[in-house]
């Protein structure tokens, strides 16, 4: 990954159209994404066939940008602070095969094809791998996760080698 600085919040919308009306952002053809105080905004990825979620992450304006350019996902690390293109190490690019953004354009969503079907660091398929109890199961036991993939689809330390883990405590 490429250091880059953290935009600010005004940095974020010299690429794309000013939000200045709500009938603009809601009804027009522009995009005028709204950045958070931070200027991220969030994402959601999904496999394009079969509709899984595949991740959560954030982007920047840059990486906002360079995926419509690219046709290929790039996101904000938060944790490393930096532009992060899909699959730059690992291998595993999501390929984009749409792109939405919300009604209010503070949210983005990407429906993908992923090369080498994985995209959780971690090595499993998704990243929501786990589920957490809900109802009669969670009142006997509140803090366990159940896996919902049975193994990973990669070794993670054969991908990434010794390359720092980007989760954060």
């Amino acid at each position: 990954m490429k250091p880059v600085s953290e935009p600010s919040s005004s940095e974020t919308t010299t690429e794309f159209s000013a939000r200045v009306s709500v009938e603009q952002v809601e009804e027009s053809a522009e995009l005028a994404p709204k950045f958070d105080a931070h200027g991220l905004i969030p994402v959601v990825t999904t496999d394009a066939a079969s509709g899984e979620v595949l991740m959560h992450a954030y982007m920047n304006a840059e990486a906002l940008m360079k995926t419509i350019e690219h046709g290929e996902a790039f996101y904000w690390s938060r944790s490393r602070k930096c532009l992060w293109r899909k699959g730059a190490t690992s291998g595993f690019v999501q390929k984009i095969v749409e792109m939405r953004i919300d009604d209010d354009q503070d949210a983005v969503w990407l429906r993908v094809e992923v090369e080498g079907e994985a995209s959780c660091h971690v090595g499993y398929r998704s990243c929501f791998y786990r589920s957490i109890p809900v109802g009669k199961d969670a009142a006997e036991n509140h803090r366990e996760l159940k896996f919902e993939e049975e193994s990973k689809t990669f070794d993670p330390t054969e991908v990434y080698g010794d390359a720092p883990n980007p989760t954060q405590l």
